[in-house]
């Protein structure tokens, strides 16, 4: 099928929950965190070239690498070693996931290129193979072989996905600042904490569904103390009607949540007017 266009689309994350439980001897932060993967999406289309070992990356929309730096290429060449392919591909990119927001793109570009090509060479790997390469690529890596709501644990590589997530539609804005994930996480004063894998259990089986009551990110207080706009983004959404504000990952991109998309579409307009920075609507993913 030289020449062929194989397509797929890669969805963003928003992590509804994030606390820092401990830091691990490796440097690892452990974590217990609630993500769902939402319908902003990259598209990456792989085309089998012919040229023996020989992998290229084209990248259009939001500037990113070309290069081994890049997740795609990393993820492609770790692939062929595992399985011993030769072959060549020619991959391209489009980006439409905000870089360095806190959604997770480039680990979502790495998780769809390593299911694709093993879609693409006839599943040569089972699950625990792909598994493997994920998690040795990132941490959120494995997440996005799921694509769907997890409860991830360890430094996010523990997954259990949800049975059921209610369906939301979010308003995400990120401002034009970049937060380097390393020094968030360098940057956080450890606390003691309790059952936070309890914690988020009991409210997942709770009759009563309260966002106010797992909307939580550690992260947070050391973003927003350098970068003061957050709060002012979380707490606009609020008065525009989001049933909770919060900001993703390391930042800087911050999230409202509503469960009418009308609200919804009206608060987006809204924070356009504000220009703090890029601004979308989306909801649950939908492959």
């Amino acid at each position: 099928m030289t020449g062929d266009v194989y397509r797929v689309r890669t969805p963003a994350k928003l992590n509804i929950r994030l606390k820092v439980i401990g830091k691990r001897p490796d440097g690892y932060h452990e974590v217990v965190t609630l993500m769902v993967p939402v319908s902003i999406s990259d598209t990456l289309e792989f085309r089998l070239t012919g040229r023996e070992g020989e992998l290229t990356l084209t990248c259009e929309g939001y500037g990113v690498p070309e290069d081994e730096t890049n997740l795609v290429l990393l993820a492609a060449r770790q692939f062929l070693s595992e399985t011993g392919l030769r072959a060549g591909i020619s991959i391209t990119l489009k980006k439409k996931i905000p870089v360095a927001a806190g959604m997770g793109g480039g680990s979502s570009d790495a998780a769809a290129t390593l299911t694709a090509l093993n879609e693409l060479f006839s599943r040569p790997l089972a699950a625990e193979g792909l598994y493997r390469l994920a998690r040795g690529l990132g941490a959120d890596v494995p997440f996005f072989l799921y694509n769907r709501p997890c409860l991830a644990r360890g430094i996010g590589e523990i997954l259990e996905p949800l049975e059921s997530w209610p369906a939301f539609w979010y308003v995400i804005v990120k401002p034009p600042i970049q937060v380097a994930t390393s020094w968030a996480y360098g940057s956080l004063k450890l606390r003691l904490t309790g059952d936070e894998y309890g914690y988020i259990k009991r409210f997942l089986g709770g009759k009563q569904f309260s966002l106010k009551q797992v909307l939580e990110n550690d992260l947070e207080e050391v973003t927003a103390a350098r970068y003061p706009i957050i709060e002012k983004i979380k707490g606009h959404l609020s008065l525009e009607g989001a049933e909770g504000a919060l900001m993703t990952g390391s930042g800087p991109g911050v999230f409202g949540i509503f469960r009418r998309r009308e609200k919804a579409a009206r608060a987006c307009d809204k924070l356009r007017e504000k220009r703090w920075g890029e601004v979308f609507l989306t909801t649950d993913w939908q492959p």
